[in-house]
């Protein structure tokens, strides 16, 4: 280990040097272009020439840059920092991004500390935020234009020539506490920060989360136990439309969604996932097993007492039978209860009530036997790992703004698809 940190602490200035002669001879290269303007076509005039330095992984870089300017648009352009895709004075594009992979996984204190000690890299933790922020809104923005973009008819999607014939897609909801000031606070002079307002009730909002998968590559690990081998997750801070339109959009991009493709809806009885199903055509919509029986749990701790045997034994019946496909039997069973009280009576009419409405979409039997699985435990994953992991640690409270653009790029890591963002360029924000 010793000797790795030698090699590494004395090789360090010859890579930065080495990196600083490829950005000089970059240099070199454009010396005797004259750009052209961007909006009217115009050949540019010189304008003048400074000299700018950035961060880089090996340490601080700098160039002699020239500034062109057209002069009927007023346009100006500095083709080396273009070309470098840097700007004075901020860091650049590859070390941002390695910092903004720190970020995803960790608060952006630690994210600092962790670039120290693996990057060899000395970076305040505002640094590391602004740099979350940039690429962060990228990331957002094209996530969103994709959504728009396969919104239209017209859209290309990829190829359904070979579309599955089913696909999976669980979604669900889970509350991120947000902070109560809209604006930051700005210190006015030498007079200290004006305080923060006072945590309200309910200052949460929600975060949906859907995950996609094929129900030919979910495997039994072992005895009763599930996995699959890949899932697409996707998320946002938006309405039920919003996180609808982004599965659809993620579905067209995985050519997922053909017109012999049945899509499976798994949710827990919520009326605004039920309500956005209508938009696939060919679909199965299946209540989660799970919260069938929590609604069975919640009249037999009432009628048998908490934690007895026999209301243990009571909703294992129902489990079974449930599973079996035999939701109307259990129906008409329990019509035929008679409760002694008026609230045993209203739990047990509503238990009813919710079978009853929900009884199409709970044929576990087939479910189970066409290998659609019958549980939303893959979307409660992966609120734990989409959310929980990083939005719900100890004391943490976040601006809109913010968490959407962390979670942009959270979704790129876990969706194994964080090269992408070497495509997105980093965007100024407010």
């Amino acid at each position: 280990m010793l000797l790795e940190r030698e090699v590494e602490i004395q090789y360090r200035p010859r890579m930065r040097e080495a990196l600083q002669n490829k950005v000089n001879a970059v240099a070199d290269s454009l010396r005797s272009q004259m750009p052209a303007c961007s909006r009217c076509s115009q050949p540019m005039r010189r304008h003048d020439v400074e000299t700018v330095s950035w961060v880089a992984l090996f340490g601080r870089l700098q160039a002699t840059v020239v500034r062109y300017r057209c002069p009927a648009c007023k346009d100006e352009r500095r083709p080396l920092l273009d070309l470098l895709g840097v700007e004075p004075g901020r860091i650049s594009g590859s070390l941002a991004r390695l910092l903004a992979l720190l970020a995803v996984v960790a608060p952006y204190s630690l994210a600092a500390r962790l670039a120290w000690l693996l990057l060899g890299v000395k970076i305040s933790p505002m640094s590391v935020w602004n740099v979350v922020q940039r690429l962060g809104e990228s990331a957002a923005g094209y996530s969103e234009r994709l959504s728009q973009y396969h919104a239209d008819s017209r859209s290309e999607g990829a190829s359904t020539r070979e579309a599955p014939p089913a696909v999976v897609l669980s979604v669900d909801g889970s509350m991120l506490g947000m902070q109560v000031r809209k604006q930051r606070r700005t210190r006015k002079g030498a007079e200290p920060l004006p305080p923060l307002p006072a945590v309200q009730e309910g200052q949460f909002q929600e975060v949906k989360t859907g995950v996609l998968l094929l129900p030919s590559e979910r495997v039994e690990t072992s005895p009763g136990r599930h996995s699959v081998v890949r899932r697409f997750l996707v998320s946002c801070l938006g309405d039920a439309d919003a996180i609808f339109a982004r599965l659809y959009a993620q579905l067209r991009e995985l050519g997922w969604v053909g017109p012999h493709t049945v899509v499976v809806i798994v949710g827990d009885g919520a009326e605004w996932i039920w309500n956005r199903a209508t938009m696939f055509v060919r679909r199965c919509e299946i209540l989660d097993f799970w919260h069938a029986l929590e609604h069975a749990w919640g009249f037999a701790r009432l009628n048998y007492g908490e934690g007895s045997q026999q209301a243990a034994g009571w909703v294992h019946r129902i489990a079974e039978e449930l599973r079996a496909g035999k939701v109307e039997e259990v129906i008409a069973r329990l019509k035929r209860m008679r409760p002694k009280t008026p609230e045993l009576r209203e739990k047990l009419q509503s238990l009813i009530a919710y079978y009853s409405e929900h009884a199409g979409r709970m044929r576990y039997d087939q479910y189970l036997r066409l290998g659609y699985g019958i549980g939303s435990g893959a979307v409660e994953s992966a609120h734990k790992q989409v959310v929980h992991a990083r939005f719900r640690q100890a004391g943490m409270r976040w601006s809109e703004a913010g968490a959407r653009r962390l979670l942009a790029l959270r979704l790129l890591l876990l969706n194994g698809n964080w090269a992408l963002l070497d495509q997105l360029p980093m965007v100024s924000v407010a």
